[in-house]
């Protein structure tokens, strides 16, 4: 028989997933999965969990939580050196990286929807020694993500990070950095930077024309404003970025490398949690290095 490692956070969104273990249980049950299941007990134990279920050779990791559970089952399943499936029912207040990956809305609907056998291989993010998935960023929205309170999250959802950004745009600082890629540099001030793979950022920040398995990343950099025109003018861009926009305050491209150097530390933002203070971050785009169960549809390998 198959067996299945679920693996979910109670703390995750508004606890959704508590009054739905059994609906999704029955469902992994009946699509013939021996079902092993566990709450996450602390941060980072997803993903040892996720690395002892590849080594003990389950067919499949399914999780449940939001952006950070997966990102710490992707950690587990790429420590493994194993590729094994992983399933995402998203239960978060934004759940940015399954809006890319068309997951259906509802747990139960997502749960049946990883189950159907189709497969898809997508690209992972290593940011210095740390991975992710959707996003790496530093600056100006960077510690909304992750200093916006979770019970705040859970009742406001979006607009949670919304508020908490509007309250610190009067403490917006730049920072003097030497962006280099695929031959290229950029040297300005820059109040953010964002490396994405997704749909959407924190839920709010709209990306169009990207693909989760081209080995490329969309790189995004908004220099420091001149004055409240500027910054009106860097929000209203941020909403419904376009690819290869250049103006005069923000650089859009796309490469599967990408070197942050600056003076000073810069505090980094990995899938929406902290991902510490640097002086030289090295972003590599590991194209298709993790595999999702998806639908129906697939993407082989050579497509």
């Amino acid at each position: 028989m198959k067996r299945i490692y679920f693996i979910y956070n109670l703390k995750s969104g508004k606890g959704t997933i508590r009054s739905k273990l059994g609906d999704v249980i029955d469902l992994c049950t009946k699509a013939g999965y021996e079902v092993t299941a566990r709450s996450t007990q602390s941060r980072m134990d997803a993903c040892t969990v996720a690395e002892y279920a590849c080594l003990q050779n389950y067919d499949m990791i399914a999780c449940s939580g939001g952006d950070g559970t997966l990102n710490e089952v992707v950690h587990g399943v790429m420590n493994s050196g194993m590729s094994v499936p992983i399933g995402y029912i998203p239960s978060g207040s934004t759940n940015d990286f399954s809006r890319g990956l068309g997951i259906p809305r509802g747990i139960v609907n997502a749960a049946g929807w990883m189950l159907q056998g189709g497969r898809y291989v997508c690209d992972v993010g290593q940011f210095n020694d740390k991975y992710f998935m959707y996003v790496a960023a530093f600056g100006a929205l960077v510690s909304v993500t992750y200093e916006t309170p979770q019970q705040t999250k859970n009742v406001l959802g979006h607009a949670a990070y919304i508020l908490n950004g509007i309250t610190r745009l009067n403490t917006i600082r730049s920072y003097h950095m030497r962006v280099e890629y695929d031959g290229k540099c950029i040297e300005d001030d820059f109040i953010f930077g964002m490396v994405t793979n997704s749909a959407s950022v924190a839920g709010m920040i709209s990306l169009e024309n990207f693909l989760l398995d081209d080995g490329v990343y969309e790189v995004t950099l908004v220099k420091t404003p001149r004055n409240p025109l500027d910054l009106h003018k860097i929000v209203n861009s941020l909403l419904n970025i376009k690819e290869d926009l250049d103006t005069r305050q923000i650089k859009c491209f796309r490469a599967s490398r990408i070197r942050f150097t600056s003076a000073e530390p810069v505090p980094w933002t990995v899938d929406g949690e902290c991902g510490g203070d640097v002086t030289q971050a090295e972003v590599i785009n590991l194209k298709r290095a993790v595999t999702f169960a998806v639908g129906q549809q697939s993407n082989p390998e050579g497509t």
